[in-house]
């Protein structure tokens, strides 16, 4: 199987050893996105509600450098740095899907990179 390397520039560059995303067949492998600005490469940490919102553009830009949407995830991770920010966060996460939502863990962590309070990835499928 083939694989694809998958970077736009709408969406934060690596911070380390890896791609935005790889698409291997009809299958998209999305990395975990913080909420780093592509554009300016600041963090948006004003509020838990603006920085879900950032991941989540962040995600939508690299699905749709592969062609996909929202609609195509059928699996989600979050890590958050406190639960007690879960009902803010799962009210943003949910206003970028319509209809059917994927499969999805969300798990509290000790740490995030750059000090960050949410993480997420995602797996799609055409």
């Amino acid at each position: 199987m083939e694989k694809q390397i998958i970077n736009t520039p709408q969406a934060p560059a690596p911070i380390g050893p890896y791609n935005q995303a790889i698409k291997a067949g009809n299958m998209l492998f999305v990395s975990g996105q913080i909420a780093l600005h592509p554009e300016t490469n600041q963090l948006v940490m004003d509020d838990i509600v603006s920085e879900t919102h950032q991941v989540m553009q962040n995600l939508q830009h690299i699905l749709s450098a592969a062609g996909m949407t929202f609609s195509d995830v059928v699996k989600s991770t979050i890590f958050i740095m406190d639960m007690n920010d879960f009902s803010r966060i799962n009210e943003v996460y949910g206003q970028y899907f319509s209809g059917s939502f994927p499969a999805r863990e969300t798990v509290q962590v000790a740490a995030l990179p750059k000090g960050v309070n949410v993480e997420i990835s995602v797996i799609a499928a055409q």
